[in-house]
């Protein structure tokens, strides 16, 4: 019963083992980094921006209702880049990075699979791992990495217009307290997070894309499977950096 999973966990530490010796090769396949970081960007922008917002606000809203009952509505600076930074970034970049871009990277390798192209590949001597998964795997890495910064950005610009024009908090105090309790451990703690996130949901799809085999339905079900084991893997990750993070800074 337990043969399958265990095989599978065991091929896909073996792809990443066999991945990290492939990237140490050369030379670097460096337009099909560029393609396929542009083509991941174009898949997750539009979703980074629709879901940040929303997050920022609720995050926002509630912390000020918070402060405000306390007493300390000049606090929501500090409030909104505590949230913003070590929460709302992190929890959005999982979400874009393994629900669209490990998903469309997935499908891409799927469809060449079972297209033979792959084989092919290795027929004419070619290491699909240097080739295709290498490149893929930097490029949602680095793109994790920049949509990390993007939802951090609108976290603190949507938390000072909803602040300063909804819950009428002060422009000034809103601005000073930004780095009241966030510093540049919680920043590295954050980036530390986007890296990981991307690399682990690049590895994920990559694998998943690779041992597809049938037809398109199996496409299909290789990119459902790979949101479920993303999203599984993320947010595991998220609470051990997170518990890990906040041992070190507070140690």
């Amino acid at each position: 019963m337990l043969a399958k999973p265990l095989s599978g966990v065991g091929q896909f530490f073996a792809m990443c083992g066999l991945t990290a010796r492939a990237s140490l090769r050369g030379p670097i396949q460096w337009r099909e980094f560029i393609d396929q970081s542009w083509f991941v960007v174009s898949v997750s922008l539009l979703p980074t921006l629709l879901v940040a917002m929303p997050f920022t606000v609720l995050v926002v809203f509630t912390l000020n209702l918070l402060l405000v009952e306390f007493g300390a509505a000049d606090l929501s600076g500090a409030g909104a880049a505590l949230g913003a930074v070590t929460q709302v970034g992190p929890l959005v970049t999982v979400l874009i990075v393994a629900g669209a871009g490990a998903t469309a990277m997935c499908a891409d390798l799927g469809a060449r699979t079972i297209r033979e192209e792959i084989d092919a590949m290795q027929v004419l001597g070619i290491d699909p791992l240097h080739r295709l998964v290498v490149p893929r795997i930097a490029a949602l890495t680095v793109v994790a990495f920049l949509l990390n910064g993007l939802v951090i950005l609108i976290g603190l610009v949507g938390g000072y217009m909803f602040s300063v024009y909804v819950q009428n908090v002060t422009p000034g105090a809103y601005v000073s307290g930004l780095t009241l309790v966030t510093h540049l451990p919680e920043l590295v703690i954050s980036c530390v997070k986007a890296l990981s996130f991307g690399l682990i949901a690049g590895l994920v799809a990559c694998y998943r894309g690779l041992v597809v085999s049938g037809g398109p339905k199996a496409v299909g079900n290789a990119v459902n499977e790979t949101v479920v084991y993303a999203f599984m893997a993320l947010f595991a990750v998220n609470v051990v950096i997170t518990a890990v993070g906040v041992k070190a800074t507070l140690g």
